[in-house]
């Protein structure tokens, strides 16, 4: 990465960190503390990608290699998920999972939109940008849903003692526990499926030509052998 193109990774990965932290503050103005908002998985997704933002940053100032590729991969596909969902299922009226939209102070809604919108964009915008291409596996897709995995459990064994879910999706309480199940096992495929997106355009974006070396037509090819023995003299002679 040169050093123009590190100044920019640095820029946009401060202002994930920055969108990050004014998310969360402004939603924490609202009726909501930022111990009540650490149960959801947007809040969670969120810290991973402006923790991850912010020591890429650091490496990129530093002139260090890039983070793992896989690492940043997860991340990614994390805060993708948290966008995606809130857009498509929380909040469209279409949706069986439609949450009701409260009148929200405009702090608070800048907030839940930092961290629904505009953090989901500038990841996407940074992995698209800067990241190092071709070394996304199609494995990885499978290994990145380990963790929405491991927030099901939590949420579910949360859900037993305090008898409230965050997302109705997985609210065992109205679904019961099959109904839980049936709702996790499409989640999981969509997930594994938009996982296999990213693996997909990483490898798209890594078989695009680089850009050719310019060549000045003032200055002469260098000659070769080839050049003389195609006039008729023997290879080095001058």
């Amino acid at each position: 990465m040169n050093l123009r193109r590190r100044r920019l990774a640095v820029v946009f990965r401060l202002a994930i960190v920055i969108s990050v932290l004014a998310g969360i503050v402004l939603t924490a103005l609202g009726p909501a503390t930022v111990t009540g908002l650490l149960p959801y998985f947007t809040i969670q997704s969120n810290v991973a990608v402006g923790l991850f933002a912010g020591h890429a940053a650091w490496r990129a100032w530093q002139e260090l290699p890039e983070p793992p590729s896989a690492l940043k991969g997860a991340v990614t596909l994390y805060i993708t998920i948290t966008g995606v969902v809130y857009h498509l299922v929380l909040a469209n009226p279409a949706s069986p999972f439609a949450m009701p939209q409260p009148d929200r102070a405009l702090g608070e809604a800048l907030g839940n939109q930092f961290l629904h919108t505009v953090v989901p964009l500038l990841a996407i915008a940074d992995w698209a940008l800067f990241d190092q291409r071709g070394r996304l596996r199609v494995r990885y897709a499978a290994w990145w849903l380990a963790f929405p995995l491991a927030y099901l459990g939590f949420a579910l064994v949360r859900g037993l003692i305090v008898d409230r879910y965050p997302y109705p999706f997985i609210d065992a309480g109205q679904l019961g526990y099959g109904g839980v199940s049936l709702s996790a096992a499409f989640f999981a495929f969509a997930f594994w499926l938009l996982g296999l997106l990213f693996v997909g355009v990483d490898r798209g974006l890594s078989r695009r030509p680089g850009p050719r070396p310019a060549v000045d037509p003032a200055v002469p090819a260098p000659r070769t052998g080839t050049d003389d023995a195609v006039e008729g003299r023997p290879a080095g002679a001058r």
